[in-house]
């Protein structure tokens, strides 16, 4: 299939629809391995240091699988692209410490929670349009199900709130979303999503160089390092990352900022099916709610033929 993008928008079509949600569906699942996989590093290893290197060489990965389909950018593209970049590499080092001072819970719901919001301002804000009802819908059924997915757990467990872990889960979400709508935006001028996504990757995967190297790397000699540090980098970055490629060309960029909270709900169902975690009966009334706002979002519905002729459509 041609690497160019169709002229049509995305949500004109049940099949592209479907298109752009299965692939981005599939990269959140992957996704959710990154906790379990995370856990199983060296005990005492950073948490930053462990995503920083799943990042350095899956970045690597999608660079040098890019170079199939060069890009030919404007100065304004290269300067979106290293911006991309920048929030790329922003993301393990304001996510992973918010986990630190947080918890995973708190963490992964204002991150994964705020991401999609703050894409739809951000798709706004640049002249996209205003999200659509049914979007708000869903996004608004999904942050909530996911909220409540995590946070069951935590009721009757009185923690003080972290403000600074808060504000950086939150700079997360919105690193997170700005590289989404950079991505997005370049593949549906045309380019190549390998190639845009070789380039933010692999120019971020330069930029976490020092936190790894910072962080006495000598975990990654180690068997079980070393097997951690490959599957962040060929299945959560690398492999996840060409599928959200190619879900962005089929959908938009606040939709799928919404489908990634399925990530989330993989999580726990890896944790209760692999670590032997258990979740109360509040945490799977979340996961169903959540995966009913995925089910709004990701099964189109049938749109009836307009009465006015195609060029009228838009006026």
């Amino acid at each position: 299939m041609s690497e160019r993008t169709s002229t049509l928008t995305p949500e004109h079509t049940p099949s592209t629809a479907w298109r752009g949600s299965a692939p981005i569906l599939a990269a959140s699942v992957l996704w959710g391995s990154t906790g379990t996989a995370a856990s199983l590093a060296p005990a005492g290893t950073s948490a930053a240091a462990i995503g920083s290197a799943g990042l350095a060489l899956g970045g690597l990965l999608l660079f040098v699988t890019g170079r199939g389909h060069r890009m030919r950018a404007g100065v304004p593209e290269r300067w979106l692209l290293l911006l991309g970049a920048g929030a790329v590499a922003g993301y393990p080092v304001t996510f992973y410490p918010a986990v630190a001072r947080t918890g995973v819970a708190v963490a992964t719901v204002i991150a994964l929670g705020s991401a999609p919001v703050f894409a739809g301002l951000l798709a706004w804000l640049t002249g996209r349009g205003r999200p659509s009802a049914r979007w708000r819908a869903a996004t608004g059924l999904a942050v909530i199900g996911c909220a409540v997915l995590v946070m069951g757990s935590r009721f009757g467990n009185a923690t003080p709130i972290d403000l600074l872990g808060i504000l950086l889960a939150a700079c997360a979400g919105l690193t997170y979303a700005v590289y989404s709508l950079i991505g997005g935006t370049l593949i549906t001028r045309g380019h190549a999503s390998g190639s845009v996504m070789g380039i933010m990757f692999g120019v971020a995967g330069v930029l976490v160089l020092p936190v790894v190297a910072t962080s006495d790397p000598i975990w990654l000699t180690t068997p079980r390092g070393l097997a951690v540090a490959l599957h962040l980098a060929f299945f959560t970055t690398f492999l996840a990352y060409r599928l959200f490629g190619y879900g962005l060309r089929h959908t938009t960029v606040a939709s799928g900022t919404t489908l990634t909270l399925a990530e989330p709900a993989v999580a726990a169902l890896l944790g209760v099916t692999v670590v032997g975690e258990r979740l109360p009966v509040l945490s799977w009334c979340g996961l169903v709610v959540l995966g009913a706002g995925l089910a709004v979002l990701t099964f189109p519905v049938k749109r009836r033929k307009p009465l006015l002729p195609t060029h009228f459509r838009h006026l």
